[in-house]
């Protein structure tokens, strides 16, 4: 009688450890996922917020050195450079279209100041990144101009430095 509760005994326990490896893969993979989705999180809130911050910037100071380094400065961990962040003026009789203020220098209060910022997103799990691929990520914000200031023309931008 003993025997037989051995021997099933060991049977219980290599089948829990089959189950075991069977699951854990999927566990991991899961909350791999869990992280991954975090990480395309944190990267839409930072663009758009790096968005919105070189924006404000834009709507006082039209330079375009100063906003494109003020949206990249406002995206941490992004690893973000100039290219990344475009600026452009539109008027406000027509938001969506790309620099129609005019695109001529000085500006007039009343236009539109447009930031977006793209980010490519890549998830770091292998399997997941393999399925979705990179995600683009665009954060966008519009501002009308509250002040006309572009250097080197005027060098007392409210934040030019």
């Amino acid at each position: 009688m003993s025997r037989s509760k051995r021997s099933s005994g060991r049977s219980e326990v290599g089948q829990a450890l089959v189950e075991f490896a069977l699951i854990i893969p999927i566990f991991i993979l899961l909350v791999m996922g869990i992280f991954d989705l975090g990480r395309a999180v944190y990267g839409y809130n930072t663009a758009n917020n790096a968005a919105r911050e070189a924006a404000r910037l834009a709507i006082v100071d039209q330079t375009a050195a100063h906003v494109t380094t003020e949206g990249v400065a406002h995206a941490p961990g992004l690893g973000l450079s100039a290219s990344n962040v475009t600026v452009d003026y539109r008027a406000e009789a027509t938001p969506n279209t790309a620099n129609s203020c005019g695109g001529l220098m000085p500006l007039k209060i009343g236009c539109v100041a447009h930031v977006r910022v793209d980010y490519a997103y890549q998830a770091i799990t292998p399997i997941i990144g393999n399925l979705v691929g990179t995600i683009n990520i665009v954060g966008e914000s519009q501002f009308p101009i509250e002040s006309v200031c572009v250097e080197p023309t005027q060098t007392s931008c409210p934040k030019g430095n």
